[in-house]
């Protein structure tokens, strides 16, 4: 289906449930503006019809059908709840009780959606492959006899020479930069571009920064006075982090569209066994964006390994330049699909009117004692007093209606999650830094240092297919519901077990060190007798929080955002990945010998009480999950569709009080 103007393309399964009713009793083709506020599940084959007759008078609690050609109120309440309870297309939506009782399961994913975790396959090969490197060409000199910073097999390989903390500081800088930039992304995404259009943005800034950072690990440019191949690789990596940025904001909205824009809601099937059971459409999301990190892990593992026999073989110029091959691949994936990709075109003014709603929440209510206001704003009315009904003059920029209000409401929630973030990320940060530099303190037998962490994304590879196809089913059948906010206080407890390994391990290198606990320059001997495996269990326990926390703050972002806020919310979750970086900073004075034990117990120490202070505060949302996942459809007029028909909106209006009934009908409607 396509509609004119701002397209909305659908591929995939015909939609089922999130058509709207009619406003009469007569059936017409939707006109085009109509069709796009009900894109991309405009196919209707069946309708329910509110009570419009003038023959009938309305009323809030009857729907009407159609007997002998004529519309007939319908107004037993078993008989309401039963027609409510039935979409257009023939689907049977969940009663209050199925929800609570009834096994949930995925409904089917359609083959489109694997061309987007393949493109962000390509690109995480693109970028795990170059920055697995960074630490050697940074930190390591340049190998004798060596132009290309190669080494052998036995060698170190190295480039710059500029020692550990240099090395860190820079890569943690690059990370920083990578997560900011999703900020500016999402705005340009939800305001101007759209999603589609930022991420062919976002490959031309990438890609520019690629072939700068090629430049920089030519041999003449390596070997030239003064570090002068510094000068190229730093601005390579600000083009490089923007097209990060810009690419990773949107590209995981775009893949959970694909399957939402044809299952909206939860719906009853019978299975072959006669078993009754809800096909979930968040669940089915949240199993999209475990193979989806599946689809990430295969491209950083594979990046990873290579690049860094390219590097230790060949050159540095090798390892930057293959995987700029890689990522060029995504744009010949984007053209190929992008009559079949849905594409939901950006509203405008998304940013400015959420602040807005805020403002008004607040309006009389700030003080100067800080406590006082976090009340006001926890307080029951805030989001009430903003919603446009219960605004008496409205201002210019109201232009939205009160479940938009909901959406922001819910949105914000997400983004108060989020904050917790930072301190989940500390743990993982040490992955392609800190313990790469510990692996080179022990007997590697010939593995190169940069490659052992690749034991994580091992581990992902193996550990995701069997929590999606036995942990989690396991864990549904026994009736206990693993909420997102279970799950992500488990990733902070796995985070932390991880520091602890990475602390012990540390102690005993200083322990058994020639050196003592200045290993890093150790010329006096062997290095301790320990094998760079002991660091396996660290690296599978980051593995396991990245399971618990990583994969669902993505599916958390794009079922708690407002539909036209979803790279924002999803920017707000990389975003948290920049202060985590910015907070480490503070830490690298740490990082060197004798401190190193320090620095991994402070990170535990942290974490944990991270961990402890975010199951506190946002234990109570696990509570109002089924009903955050089901608020009504919006109405949102921004700059790029205030010109929209009125049709459409009567459809969108039509629409709300339909799935309010549908709401009520499932005990998810507040009174």
């Amino acid at each position: 289906m396509s509609t004119t103007g701002d397209r909305v393309e659908t591929a995939g399964p015909p939609p089922a449930g999130n058509a709207a009713p009619t406003a009469t009793t007569t059936t017409t083709p939707l006109p085009p503006a109509a069709a796009t506020a009900l894109a991309p599940t405009s196919d209707v084959k069946k309708e329910k019809e509110l009570p419009v007759s003038s023959e009938t008078p309305p009323n809030d609690d009857a729907v009407t059908e159609k007997q002998a050609g004529e519309s007939v109120a319908i107004t037993d309440p078993a008989k309401i709840a039963e027609e409510i309870l039935r979409g257009p297309n023939g689907e049977e939506y969940p009663t209050k009780q199925e929800l609570d009782t009834l096994r949930r399961v995925k409904g089917k994913i359609h083959w489109i959606i694997y061309t987007v975790a393949f493109c962000e396959l390509c690109e995480r090969f693109a970028y795990y492959g170059v920055v697995q490197v960074f630490v050697n060409f940074i930190a390591e000199p340049l190998p004798p006899g060596s132009e290309t910073g190669s080494a052998g097999t036995y060698g170190q390989p190295g480039a710059l020479g500029m020692g550990q903390q240099a090395s860190t500081g820079i890569t943690l800088f690059n990370s920083f930069w990578a997560y900011l930039m999703p900020l500016f992304g999402a705005y340009m995404a939800d305001t101007f571009w759209g999603k589609f259009k930022t991420i062919n943005v976002a490959i031309g800034l990438a890609t520019f920064g690629h072939i700068l950072i090629i430049i920089a690990a030519i041999p003449v440019v390596i070997k030239a006075p003064n570090n002068a191949a510094m000068a190229p690789f730093i601005i390579g990596l600000i083009f490089f982090g923007m097209g990060v940025g810009f690419f990773k904001t949107n590209i995981s909205p775009l893949i959970a569209e694909q399957y939402e824009s044809t299952h909206p809601r939860a719906t009853v099937k019978t299975l072959a066994t006669g078993e009754r059971v809800i096909e979930d459409p968040i669940l089915t999301i949240s199993i999209i964006y475990m193979r989806y990190y599946f689809f990430i892990n295969v491209g950083s593992l594979v990046g990873q390994i290579s690049m860094v026999y390219a590097e230790k073989y060949v050159g540095f110029w090798l390892s930057f330049t293959l995987p700029t091959i890689m990522f060029l691949i995504c744009p010949i994936v984007m053209f190929w699909c992008r009559n079949k990709y849905v594409r939901l075109p950006p509203t405008g003014s998304v940013l400015g009117k959420s602040m807005g709603i805020i403002r008004l929440g607040m309006k009389g209510r700030w003080s100067l004692n800080p406590v006082t206001t976090f009340r006001h704003m926890a307080s029951d009315d805030f989001w009430e007093r903003s919603k446009p009904s219960k605004v008496e003059h409205r201002p210019s920029w109201m232009t939205f209606d009160d479940a938009w209000v909901d959406e922001v409401r819910r949105g914000f929630k997400a983004c108060t999650v989020f904050f917790y973030y930072p301190i989940y990320w500390l743990p993982y940060n040490q992955l392609y830094n800190n313990l790469v530099s510990q692996a080179a303190t022990m007997k590697l037998g010939g593995v190169p240092n940069d490659i052992v962490n690749n034991l994580d994304p091992i581990a992902l590879l193996i550990f995701i297919p069997i929590v999606d196809k036995f942990v989690y089913p396991a864990i549904a059948r026994t009736g206990f519901k693993l909420t997102p906010i279970k799950k992500i206080t488990a990733g902070f407890a796995f985070g932390t077990l991880a520091m602890v390994a990475t602390t012990v391990v540390q102690h005993y290198i200083y322990v058994d060190s020639p050196c003592g606990d200045h290993p890093a320059k150790c010329a006096e001997g062997p290095p301790p007798n320990m094998s760079v495996w002991i660091q396996t269990p660290a690296y599978v326990l980051i593995a396991f929080a990245e399971i618990a926390a990583s994969i669902t703050g993505l599916e958390y972002a794009f079922t708690k955002a407002p539909k036209n806020m979803r790279s924002l919310v999803t920017a707000v979750f990389w975003f948290a990945q920049a202060i985590s970086s910015a907070i480490a900073q503070a830490f690298v004075p740490l990082a060197k010998d004798p401190l190193l034990v320090w620095l991994y117990t402070v990170i535990s120490i942290i974490a944990f009480l991270g961990g402890v202070g975010f199951w506190y505060t946002f234990r109570g949302l696990d509570a109002e999950e089924e009903a955050l996942n089901t608020l009504p459809d919006s109405e949102f007029h921004g700059s790029r569709n205030k010109d929209e028909d009125p049709e459409a909106t009567l459809v969108v209006k039509q629409r709300q009080e339909e799935q309010r009934r549908l709401r009520e009908v499932q005990g998810l409607e507040k009174h």
